[in-house]
């Protein structure tokens, strides 16, 4: 991403008129949207950009990155459903398919759906040829290490459910000959919020080592993951790095008269910047040393703080460029001890009424809220 300051600052009072028309609120902004594709576009090395739907399933964000020509990736036949009926335009063959301990129905649904569909253990293979046979796959290997900055989110290493270990790898090739299964698209995944270029630079040298097994493999998908900093000093992910390494992984490969396409799944970096969460200050309570200001929305619209321990920039927008006074916790209203929004946070005198607006909030936000304590979550506003 970029180091100008971030596009909530300029747009401010018409944050703050959406915060007064209905609160809490998501706002999500477009320019900034397309600013994040173009950005990894214009590296020129990925043949194919999959946006990781699950990271916001707006309709008008899909729309957005579908006019753009970025791909889908999905995670379930929802996500599937809601690509096509929110871009029409769109042909099945822009989307990939990468269920997890998904039912058999599900595979056969997407094979019928005409998508891109991956594999993730060999208990496919085994169990249901029939619906397989004659099929072209993606399979989804673990590289053995995980990546990401918490243990929930790295998505390979023994103690993640997820991909097919190396060990199985020669039998995955049998088991696809057997079955008369053409994998054509080798995938992997290390983790979210990594910050180190290297990790899809090795990705990208592994899977290649790997196609010896797999002689038909056309495709290698390096997954997603790309991270965003989630405060003010972190260092961006520097993607140039990565860029010359894969032309120049490229240019051995083509060398050595084998050619694959490149792709790739970004999820939260192309939607994080782009949105942000707007709370009113519903009330301020001091316990000995410890102030906490209350807003009226909690771990109900956004859970990454809790489960993750993730920390998102909150400003209190009303005030903003007063100085700041006080140390304050940020609570919301959910019958949970965990519904805090952030903690020990440096704001000025903060009152009932103010909003405040927490960044980097396009992902992983609404996607993932809830109606627990039936209580609503946070509207969807794009600007």
């Amino acid at each position: 991403m970029n180091d100008l300051e971030p596009w909530w600052l300029a747009r401010r009072a018409e944050l703050l008129g959406h915060a007064a028309e209905a609160s809490p609120a998501y706002v999500y902004d477009r320019a900034s949207l397309d600013c994040a594709a173009a950005e990894l576009a214009s590296l020129g090395v990925f043949d194919r950009l999959l946006y990781a739907v699950k990271a916001n399933p707006h309709p008008e964000i899909l729309r957005r990155f579908a006019a753009l020509g970025l791909g889908f990736e999905c995670v379930s036949p929802g996500e599937i459903e809601r690509v096509l009926q929110s871009c029409p335009e769109v042909s099945p063959d822009r989307i990939l398919f990468t269920p997890n301990f998904a039912p058999r129905r599900e595979y056969e649904q997407a094979l019928e759906t005409g998508v891109h569909l991956t594999l993730d253990s060999l208990h496919p293979l085994l169990h249901w040829q029939e619906s397989l046979a004659r099929r072209e796959v993606f399979v989804r290997l673990d590289l053995g290490r995980g990546a990401g900055h918490h243990s929930h989110v790295r998505t390979a290493g023994a103690h993640s459910k997820f991909g097919i270990p190396r060990e199985e790898w020669e039998e995955l090739a049998q088991l696809a000959r057997r079955a008369d299964v053409r994998i054509v698209g080798l995938h992997s995944h290390a983790g979210s919020g990594i910050l180190d270029s290297e990790v899809w630079r090795q990705t990208a040298l592994d899977l290649a080592d790997a196609t010896a097994l797999f002689a038909e493999v056309t495709v290698l998908d390096l997954g997603g993951g790309l991270g965003v900093p989630d405060q003010p000093n972190q260092p961006q992910l520097d993607l140039r790095p990565l860029a010359e390494a894969l032309r120049a992984l490229d240019r051995n490969l083509e060398t050595a008269g084998r050619r694959f396409q490149l792709w790739l799944e970004p999820g939260r970096y192309l939607v994080a910047e782009a949105g942000v969460l707007l709370a009113t200050v519903t009330q301020v309570k001091g316990k000995g040393e410890n102030r906490y200001v209350g807003v009226d929305t909690g771990m109900n619209s956004l859970i990454r703080p809790m489960l993750y321990g993730a920390h998102q920039e909150i400003v209190n927008l009303t005030r903003q460029g007063e100085p700041p006074t006080a140390r304050v916790t940020i609570v919301g209203p959910i019958c949970e001890t965990g519904d805090v929004l952030g903690v020990d946070r440096l704001l000025p005198e903060t009152r009932e009424g103010d909003v405040l607006l927490i960044a980097t909030a396009g992902a992983y936000g609404h996607s993932m809220s809830s109606h627990y304590n039936l209580r609503e979550p946070a509207r969807e506003v794009v600007i």
